[in-house]
This record gives structure tokens, sequence and C-alpha cells, in this order.
């Protein structure tokens, strides 16, 4: 077969919601990359269905909401099939319904548009550093395409090709208990919200197309060894059991099965190999935390990686994403761990949901539960200086910037994809000296048009992905010089 050569400055393995994401941040923050994606056409198995609202405002400091149209809104969530309210201030409260390959089509488009190159129907079969690059073949129709690069990104899902290849160390457990699913047209049964019968857990919810997603499990059914996906007549027969109604007349357009394993990599680093997604931690996807996650771990992949190959930032940098993101992916699994067994276990778990349903009722135990599965809670270890908003994300907050006031909001501030130093003192602060660092960050005065919205800072460092690096009170700027060349490398 012939071989095809390419070089580039990152390769990214995988072409869904995650890879798709980082291909979009890389190109947006001006370095080279391309896609290997195994499959030969677009997806059209929309598996995940839920945008959580961080997940929405990082669409948003993108200019990508509009590009989702009008997706439906729900603001009741669930915690392990419990209902909970999961409303926080942010503009995207809730959970926002935006099936997987609409947000794919929206995230192909945006990356593609920005330079990405996306190679389709080749499957990657060997990968591996090289001195100072990594050296990837992958193999199509057309023959061997053979690429190098400064740097691999595997976003290949949680049956990884780059973990298997170069053994990366996933440790955890593997599935014990699991959910039968199919998108079925043709049949007509009740909605169920997480409903546990007496034989086993039923969800049913009808789209308006016409299309109902089933979901079934038979309490002490165990996980299946399985070669491939289910046949549908499985699940209607679980489904005959647990709920008594025959729906093997309906037309499935797809069925799968997925367990509650839980397994995530020790490192999310392996030199110039990084994982993000599916390919760093598996999971059971409940309540749409699997797709939200990985988006965020790109997001917060993407301008590290570009500012380090842009030579701006040392490769250092890039150890802050294993750091940061590795601790955030242990907290949700074990999140998720908890309402797998909320939701899969015997009756016996039912006392327990009681008790959370009464827990839930209260204010601040409702809040860090919606914060913690909405990602808006999560904050980061930065540095320096304690202070109440450090390393927290900045909220979408309404401005009038630079001598003349002009109105703007901080999403929008933060849409050029650099770092912004924001003095909120009004149009005649006295900015602080970054000359230095002038090429990466944006430094402008600031109010806020409700001061109350940040009333605990004077100025404000943040990061390209929206979180806080250094407040400061007055005119001090202790730490402020640390956290430039934290997260931003030296000065020129």
């Amino acid at each position: 077969m012939a071989a095809d050569r390419l070089s580039t400055d990152v390769i990214v393995v995988g072409a869904g919601p995650v890879g798709l994401m980082l291909a979009g941040e890389l190109a947006h923050g001006g370095v080279g990359v391309v896609l290997v994606e195994k499959r030969r056409a677009p997806n059209n198995e929309s598996r995940a269905s839920t945008l959580h609202a961080r997940t929405m405002e990082i669409c948003e400091m993108r200019g990508l909401v509009p590009d989702f149209g009008d997706p439906p809104t729900e603001p009741r969530g669930h915690f392990g099939g419990v209902p909970l309210d999961l409303t926080l201030p942010s503009p995207y409260p809730g959970q926002w319904k935006v099936q997987q390959t609409k947000a794919e089509a929206v995230l192909e488009e945006w990356a593609l548009g920005l330079g990405a190159e996306l190679k389709c129907k080749h499957e990657l079969v060997a990968v591996g550093e090289v001195g100072d690059l990594v050296e990837a073949e992958a193999v199509g129709s057309d023959g061997v395409l053979r690429l190098s690069a400064r740097y691999l990104v595997a976003c290949d899902g949680e049956d990884s090709t780059v973990r298997r290849l170069i053994g990366a160390d996933f440790p955890g457990q593997d599935a014990r208990r699991e959910l039968l699913r199919a998108d079925v047209v043709g049949i007509d049964v009740p909605n169920r919200r997480f409903e546990r019968l007496e034989h086993g857990l039923a969800i049913a919810a009808r789209r308006p197309d016409g299309v109902t997603r089933v979901m079934v499990h038979e309490f002490g059914s165990p996980a299946r060894p399985r070669a491939g996906e289910p046949e549908f007549e499985e699940v209607a027969t679980v489904w005959k059991r647990v709920t008594g109604e025959d729906i093997s007349g309906g037309t499935p357009l797809w069925a799968n099965a997925f367990g509650d394993a839980s397994r995530q990599l020790t490192h999310y680093r392996h030199g110039r190999i990084l994982f993000a997604g599916d390919a760093a931690h598996r999971q059971m996807p409940i309540g749409g935390q699997a797709l939200n996650l990985g988006v965020q771990d790109a997001f917060n992949l993407g301008w590290k990686l570009a500012l380090h190959l842009r030579g701006k930032a040392p490769a250092e940098l890039l150890d802050s994403y294993d750091t940061e993101r590795h601790a955030v992916g242990r907290r949700v699994l074990a999140n998720i761990r908890a309402q797998a067994h909320l939701l899969l276990g015997s009756p016996d778990v039912e006392p327990l949901r009681a008790l959370l349903g009464e827990l839930i009722g209260l204010p601040d135990a409702r809040a860090h539960l919606a914060g913690m599965i909405s990602g808006l809670d999560v904050r980061y270890d930065v540095g320096g200086p304690a202070h109440p908003l450090l390393g927290a994300r900045i909220p979408d907050t309404p401005l009038c910037v630079g001598p003349t006031e002009r109105p703007t909001t901080t999403t929008k501030l933060l849409r050029t994809g650099g770092g912004l130093l924001l003095d909120l003192r009004g149009p005649d602060a006295r900015l602080p000296a970054v000359d230095g660092w002038a090429d990466r960050v944006t430094s402008m005065p600031a109010r806020p048009e409700r001061p109350e919205d940040l009333e605990h800072a004077d100025r404000l460092l943040m990061r390209p992905d929206g979180h806080i690096a250094w407040a400061g009170r007055g005119d001090g700027e202790e730490g402020l010089r640390e956290a430039l060349e934290r997260w931003f490398g030296p000065p020129r």
C-alpha cells in the first residue's frame, strides 16, 4: 500500500466532541492540528444528549452557543435518580438538551473553519515518541498515513487505541452492573424518569421526533462480557421482564449496553502523548457527566498546549493539565460510583435514597450537588495568596471597559483565547505594568455594571479558560508577576 506523510504541531486521535473541542482550541490558539478518525461517516448515534451549565459557558466563550439553535432546557436533573434542581447562578442554568450529533456538527464546523484538518477512515495502528516528535501510523482504505507531530492527544474513547499501544496504566474496577439502552421508533410506552419497579430500573423518554429512548436494568443481573453491542431483542426481553410492556415491534435505530466500570489513568500526560475525555477516564455516563467532563478536559488543555507550542510557555505548563483535570476527574468518578449504586442497587438501597431525598431539600446540600454535576464548582489550585475568587471560574459579568466604558461581558472579552487582566476601579484606574506579556494578556480598566458581582477584588487576572489566576486589592501587586509567569510563561 502507498504511504502518505504528514507533519503538524498536534495529532488529535478521535473526532468526537472532545477531540473536536480540542482541535478547535488548538487551531484558535494558532497551531497546526490534524484529527485522525476511524469512522467513515459522521456519527448518527446521539448517545449523549445533555450539555451542562459549565460546558455551555465554555461554548459561549467561543461564540458557539447560537449554532446549537434553540435547544430545550430543563432545570431539573438528578443524583442517582433522586430529583435535583440544577439551577445555579449562570447564564445557562440547568441541563441543555443538545444531541451529540448536533454538538459534533457545530464543533467540527468551528474547528475545520479555523484550519484544523480531519482525516476520516483512518485507524491508528502505531504510535511512539522519537526524539522531539511523536510518530504515528494510521491505516485507511487508500493506504498508510504516516504522521509526525510535536505532541499527540488521545481523545479516542473508553477503549482507547493510544492507551493500549503505549501501555498506559489504567487502574480501577470493571463493570459489575449494566444498563441496556436503545433509541426506538414505533413504540408507545409511558415516559419514565428513573422508575424503580419491583424487578428493575426503567427509563423512557419520547422525543419530539417520535423516537423513544429506553434504558433498563434488571436488579441482580451482572454485566455481561460482550464482543459487540446487544441485539434489540435482548433489550426488549429485559424491558418486558421489568415493566411488563412489549416493545419488540418497534424499530431500533441503535442499541448498546453500558456498565458501571470506573477507571482513571494514573497520569493524563505521558511525555509528548496526552489523554482527554473517556480515553483518560472511564465511567458510567450518568446524567451526561461523561461528555461534559471530557469537553472540559479539552478546554483546559487546549490553551496550554497552544501557548507552549508557540514558544511562549515551557512544557511544564502541561503538567498543570494533568494535575488539575486528574483531580476533577477523580471527584466526578466518585460521585458517579455513588449514583450507580443508588440507581442500580437492589431494593436494599431504598432507605439511602429516601435520606438523600431529604438532604437535597436543604439549600446548601442541593447547591453542593448541583455545582458538582454542572461543573460550576470547579476550583483549581492556582497558587498565590488565599482569596475567595482564586481558582474559580469568572462568572459572566456585564462590564463597561476602556476609557469610553464600552459595554461588554467577561465572556466576550475571553473570546480572543488569551489571558485578561482587569482593573475593576473604572476608566481612570492605574493598570499594572504587564508589557512583557502584552502578546498573551490583554490589560484594560473596567467597571462592573453590578459592583456586587466582583466585590472581593479590585483587579483580576484570568486565564484563557476563564479561571481566576490572581486577585488583588488596591494598587498592590503581590503575586501578580509570579502568576503571569506561572500561567503565561516568561516575559518577552
